[in-house]
């Protein structure tokens, strides 16, 4: 199988990251200048502010307050908060070791059935929640639950074998295969092949804004 060309780098770095916020202010008001192909001077005219406190600000060199900002932001017909997006902001990161986690029960949970939650991550630059599970399935049960919910949701399988019904389709899963499929849809395992099976389940829906 030809690999398909990802359109994002996973190991690429950002480099429109500051961590001055008078920096990062001073790179997006010069940057949206010269987009507009305003110069210096003709900008000094509509806003009412110096050449001189034009240059501080777009080399970092002052803090201007939020009027001035302001000032800039309708002359330039940007919104205020564009000025801030190259700011290095803080960056969450979860580390959950090994046997922890958060054991929580699942709407139609069985006995013996456990679903551990790896970590979790609330509101967030990127828009997206996404909600890592370790998902031990250790005993038969009369009838397995199927669940259907909002976003897209990915299995890897860890250990035995898991027949898993997605929609109208069913998908027999061992030990390193993947499944990658639309949530919304009713979804879960239906025959349980061979036990213990284990799998790690990965959701990620749109946050609410």
């Amino acid at each position: 199988m030809t690999p398909l060309s990802l359109v994002q780098d996973p190991h690429s770095l950002s480099t429109n990251r500051e961590k001055v916020l008078e920096v990062a202010i001073g790179r997006e008001v010069r940057a949206f200048r010269k987009k507009q192909e305003i110069t210096v001077a003709e900008l000094s005219t509509t806003t009412g502010l110096s050449i001189g406190m034009l240059s501080k600000i777009e080399n970092g060199n002052t803090s201007p307050s939020l009027t001035t900002l302001q000032t800039l932001a309708n002359a330039l017909s940007v919104p205020l908060t564009s000025f801030f997006r190259g700011f290095e902001e803080a960056r969450m990161a979860v580390h959950t070791k090994g046997g922890e986690g958060v054991e929580l029960e699942r709407e139609g949970t069985r006995a013996n059935h456990q679903y551990k939650l790896l970590g979790h991550i609330g509101s967030n630059a990127s828009g997206v929640i996404v909600e890592p599970y370790l998902i031990t399935l250790s005993n038969e049960a009369d009838v397995f639950p199927t669940f259907q919910h909002a976003g897209i949701e990915t299995i890897y399988m860890l250990e035995g074998e898991v027949d898993y019904r997605h929609g109208d389709n069913v998908y027999p899963l061992k030990p390193g295969d993947t499944l990658f499929f639309d949530a919304d849809a009713p979804h879960g395992p239906e025959v349980l092949v061979k036990l213990p099976a284990r799998y790690l389940s990965v959701i990620s829906y749109p946050q609410k804004s």
